[in-house]
């Protein structure tokens, strides 16, 4: 598994791991590059495999119920998994293929599953999405799917994780319109 691991980390792929606060805008920033990109350049989006129903306008990803989501864990279907806020995610280990092929792979990822990414991926390039936290809480009660309460701990959280990005990080403030920052998101991308 690890020479496997190494083989796959050191391959033409790169994996573009996105990571910001709740509210922060990941998905629609993910789903504006998804859209620019369209299938003209080698940039691969992966979906996020999650134990919570999908949104209309939330991000695109695959429902799992919690027995499909333990069945495949336990057949090493998932090249990363994680809890948060009372839900399981992962992605799929097709990302794997998708590297060694060349393709550069965006992961929309936790940054308290950060350490364990770069164990596996070491060469995988964070991008921080930020904004500050008024934005994030206004963002947050706009979207409508968290109580006051659960709007508090997930600021609460973001403070304890850290609001800097890490050294090396591609940073992205996601604190004007869409346009600006997810066109800046294609650029990092597309600059490989």
């Amino acid at each position: 598994m690890a020479a496997r691991t190494a083989a796959l980390a050191s391959g033409q792929g790169r994996l573009f791991y996105v990571v910001g606060a709740s509210g922060v805008g990941k998905d629609s920033l993910i789903r504006y590059a998804r859209e620019a990109l369209g299938n003209a350049h080698a940039v691969v989006f992966a979906h996020r495999y999650i134990t919570r129903a999908p949104e209309p306008e939330g991000e695109n990803h695959v429902e799992l119920t919690r027995r499909e989501f333990a069945l495949r864990k336990r057949h090493g279907l998932f090249a990363m998994t994680w809890q948060s806020h009372g839900y399981h995610y992962a992605v799929g280990i097709e990302i794997d293929g998708w590297l060694a092929k060349g393709l550069a792979v965006v992961v929309n990822g936790s940054r308290s599953y950060l350490p364990a990414a770069r164990k596996r991926y070491p060469d995988l390039k964070i991008v921080w999405i930020s904004a500050k936290p008024q934005v994030l809480a206004a963002r947050l009660v706009r979207r409508g799917r968290e109580s006051g309460t659960q709007i508090s701990e997930r600021l609460a959280r973001n403070d304890r994780l850290g609001v800097r990005p890490p050294r090396g990080a591609l940073h992205i403030s996601n604190e004007g319109t869409i346009e600006s920052a997810g066109a800046q998101l294609v650029d990092l991308l597309c600059a490989r």
